[in-house]
């Protein structure tokens, strides 16, 4: 469950670290070499994120922001803090 989204199941990838040495050829030098290549870890960008669920309970979830903005996640509903009643509000 660590380092997992829990709407889409995005986890951490693999991939390469890849490090370079010279200057570009459009700089004005003879070209970049490669010097070494590492093992590296992609990681999602993940956020707790206070949801409401379908029955209406509250729960707080690890959500990737992808999912965030894609809309796939119903934040909480906070309601609002006071109000006057419509009488008094009219005087």
């Amino acid at each position: 469950m660590a380092r997992e989204c829990q709407v889409c199941g995005k986890k951490p990838s693999m991939g390469n670290s890849v490090s370079h040495r010279g200057k570009a050829k459009y700089l004005g030098g003879v070209g970049t070499k490669v010097t070494g290549i590492s093992r590296r870890q992609f990681r999602p960008n993940l956020r707790k994120v206070h949801v409401t669920t379908e029955n209406g309970t509250h729960k707080t979830v690890r959500v990737c922001a992808q999912c965030i903005r894609s809309g796939a996640v119903t934040k909480r509903i906070h309601n609002a803090p006071f109000r006057l009643p419509t009488s008094a509000a009219k005087k």
